[in-house]
């Protein structure tokens, strides 16, 4: 296996993290409107994640930075052609985080009001952008023979892509109902269980046409084997939240959050920017990659730097893996 393939294996690890954490994230931030009863629920909400959201981000960081140095063709026609929909991301991700510092810093009712509702709005954003985005990289976009992006943004919105885009906001949410009922205790606990059960059946019905839409499309035996496994862990995932085995359903959630992600890799192999115009304008590993020295130098990087980030985010999980409810909030927070 070629270093440019390694990357690319690795490329796809880093935003399966990233979907993986920060999508039971941004699930948990959609529920403090639709689960929530009171301030006291939401400020439940937000603790549950309040230690993690923003070492849930790094994956992010990682991914992006890895792109720009080991595909830099591929970063930069991708960050020209979806510039409006990752720019909109990024202005999210940073409102986002000022929400969850500056919400409780005073208070007055319209102040938090107005913080918990950017909560709400960048967190629904983001996880239905993230399934337009790579919606349209595995589908193709319109890449001319310079490699540069041709379209518009308008023809970023197309069918495929705007259900990719739900998938991944029911999936997402589905993730952070599951994460809630994991983290809570009490009545909301009880809440977050039947809601990820409503919203799990729609995700499980949106997730089935999207994956064999794909794999019908641009698929081969290794992604079908991904798409089964996808499919099993998300039924696997509700049955599991309706036993009330919540560790479980996380598992599973998890799993189908890794199996999707893997099974859009593995279709848009080897290309990682396939053109819609002309297959051979497309962008593959190959053309796309940095010097073969640039790859090694990345690889030893990556090899030192990776345990130590998956350590200190594993103790940091670790510290805070405790259930909290409304009866640990106290009067003074609000």
């Amino acid at each position: 296996m070629e270093l440019h393939d390694v990357w690319f294996v690795l490329i796809a690890v880093l935003w399966t993290g990233y979907f993986f954490l920060e999508g039971f994230d941004f699930g948990v931030g959609i529920l403090t409107k639709l689960l929530a009863r009171n301030r006291t629920e939401k400020r439940v909400l937000i603790n549950t994640i309040g230690p993690v959201w923003d070492g849930n981000e790094v994956w992010l960081l990682s991914a992006g930075g890895a792109t720009f140095a080991a595909f830099p063709e591929w970063y930069a026609t991708l960050f020209s052609g979806f510039y409006l929909a990752l720019l909109i991301i990024l202005v999210c991700l940073i409102v986002r985080g000022v929400a969850f510092e500056y919400r409780a810093k005073r208070p007055e009712e319209n102040w938090q009001r107005n913080w918990e509702t950017a909560i709400f709005w960048t967190s629904l954003l983001p996880a239905f952008l993230w399934g337009v985005a790579f919606g349209n990289i595995v589908r193709g976009v319109k890449i001319d023979k310079n490699f540069e992006y041709a379209g518009n943004f308008w023809d970023l919105l197309n069918p495929y892509a705007i259900l990719g885009g739900l998938v991944t906001l029911t999936l997402f949410t589905f993730h952070g109902a599951v994460f809630t009922a994991l983290k809570t205790v009490g009545d909301i606990r009880v809440r977050a269980r039947k809601l990820a059960l409503q919203v799990g059946l729609v995700t499980a019905l949106l997730a089935l046409a999207f994956l064999i839409w794909t794999q019908v499309d641009s698929g081969d035996g290794k992604s079908l084997v991904a798409l089964i496994v996808a499919v099993v862990a998300l039924v696997a995932a509700l049955g599991a939240i309706q036993l009330g085995r919540e560790g479980w359903s996380f598992a599973f959630s998890g799993v189908t959050i890794v199996a999707a992600v893997a099974m859009l890799f593995l279709s848009l192999f080897p290309n990682v920017m396939p053109s819609s115009l002309n297959p051979d304008w497309s962008l593959t590993v190959t053309n796309a990659s940095s010097s073969p020295y640039t790859l090694r130098i990345m690889t030893w990087c990556a090899g030192i730097a990776t345990p130590i980030v998956l350590l200190y985010q594993g103790w940091t999980y670790w510290v805070f893996r405790k259930r909290i409810g409304t009866q640990h909030i106290a009067e003074a927070a609000h």
